[in-house]
């Protein structure tokens, strides 16, 4: 896709307030009420269904993201997984899409889409992240959009506050109170899980992604900030 990797910090500056304006808007749709948190109303399997509509849609416009052999499931393992603090995984051996069924539900359509990327054989964090993005806000559903645009926008927050406090609060005080209160929801999640094995796991994690070509790691997450910063410099949110 030729998308260049390097921003400013105005092109930051500038992505975020675009994203803080669609979260608003996607978040008021849903709600009808800019202080209400969005909650999911359908079941994890059905959004494993659903999931499908956003690549197809997707798969119209780049025709190597179409998704053709379905096999996503929810993990037996979705304990344990939480614990390490993570939302999914592609099963080696059976190479089918791992969903931990334990995560917060808003962030669910995401973390489906994610792990689905992995499955059609890409293998960076940063961009199965992008593409889950992009599968998300393609799906006509608008709780798959807000998934996506919440997380997009959360990443995006913490690289402004790890630059500059002030603007991050600048930032954080434009967003409607019910999209805080996802964050705080699912702050609260992970942090009822949070113990040395999430912190040892981590670590063992970041060396594991380095030695198998992903030079920055855990870093590599948040790196898909870079790709929808480039993807998205001349054109709107959907």
């Amino acid at each position: 896709m030729n998308i260049q990797r390097e921003y400013s910090d105005d092109d930051l500056y500038r992505f975020t307030e675009k994203l803080i304006a669609k979260t608003n808007e996607i978040q008021f749709k849903i709600t009808n009420d800019k202080n209400l948190k969005v909650s999911v109303p359908y079941t994890q399997d059905s959004m494993f269904k659903m999931s499908q509509k956003g690549y197809d849609n997707l798969g119209k416009q780049y025709s190597f993201f179409k998704y053709e052999i379905p096999s996503r499931k929810k993990s037996l393992f979705s304990l344990p997984l939480t614990y390490m603090g993570f939302g999914g995984y592609l099963n080696p051996f059976t190479n089918e899409a791992q969903v931990n069924y334990k995560l917060p539900m808003v962030g669910f359509p995401m973390t489906i889409n994610h792990e689905m990327a992995h499955q059609m054989g890409f293998a960076s964090e940063s961009e199965c992240n992008f593409i889950g993005f992009l599968a998300s806000v393609k799906n006509d559903d608008l709780y798959f959009q807000y998934s996506a645009y919440q997380y997009a926008l959360r990443y995006c927050l913490n690289n402004i506050g790890m630059k500059n406090e002030s603007k991050f609060e600048y930032y954080k005080n434009k967003i409607n109170p019910g999209i805080i209160e996802n964050y705080k929801e699912s702050e609260a999640f992970w942090k009822s899980y949070d113990t040395i094995i999430d912190k040892g796991f981590h670590a063992f994690y970041d060396q594991f992604l380095k030695m198998n070509q992903q030079k920055d790691g855990l870093e590599s997450y948040s790196k898909y900030v870079d790709l929808l910063i480039n993807y998205y410099e001349d054109k709107e949110l959907k």
